[in-house]
């Protein structure tokens, strides 16, 4: 049996993530008692597993790399970064919306001057904004997006929405919905074909359980 290294996002989609692999029987009781350690075994008579944590970014840079045969990841962190990797399944979970939102009177449409959208995802927001056929002039914010167009630095703002309750207590609205998101599992192309059967079994076992949801 062919050892399966898989990259996890740390937090949130990690316990999702863990709670469907102890569905299908993964031994998950090391990234349950995580302590200081990096790398995580999950060996028994089901699958020869290896996990690893990193940054939701990162992920998609270890499979690409073959660093890792798989990774669990937001597809928003997908979208933005680009990379080569097949897609093969939505894992259901971690569901959330990019939007675009703004001060209720913005226009995107209103006056002569470029508009300036900040964002945590440039890329993404250039994409929708070309295919809406607008130039706007994108900003790169690391911390809270919404403080943008509340302190005048941008009109609008494109960010990752769940509830909607952070834009309402700043006083933001939603002037478009871009698409919806959640975790996807993520296959290097390489390991797809030098491991197929243990990642395949891994694929069909996680289906089942999302497929119940």
């Amino acid at each position: 049996m062919k050892k399966i290294k898989i990259a996890l996002t740390k937090g949130r989609l990690e316990k999702k993530a863990v709670e469907i692999l102890r569905q299908i029987g993964a031994d998950v009781s090391e990234l349950e008692d995580k302590g200081r350690k990096l790398v995580f075994k999950g060996k028994n008579e089901n699958y020869n597993l290896e996990f690893f944590l990193v940054k939701s970014p990162d992920v998609t840079t270890y499979v690409e790399y073959g660093a890792a045969d798989i990774g669990i990841v937001g597809k928003d962190t997908m979208m933005e970064k680009g990379r080569s990797y097949y897609e093969v399944l939505d894992l259901n979970v971690g569901k959330c919306t990019f939007a675009l939102a703004a001060l209720p009177e913005f226009k995107v449409d209103k006056g002569f001057n470029r508009k300036l959208i900040a964002t945590k995802y440039p890329n993404v927001a250039k994409e929708y904004f070309r295919k809406q056929g607008q130039d706007v002039e994108i900003i790169k914010i690391e911390g809270s997006v919404e403080l943008a167009p509340i302190l005048g630095l941008a009109d609008a703002i494109v960010d990752i929405v769940e509830t909607g309750t952070t834009l309402k207590e700043n006083g933001l609205v939603i002037v478009d919905t871009i698409c919806d998101i959640s975790a996807r599992m993520i296959v290097n192309r390489a390991s797809m074909k030098t491991k197929k059967d243990e990642i395949l079994k891994l694929i069909n076992a996680i289906s089942e359980v999302v497929d119940k949801k």
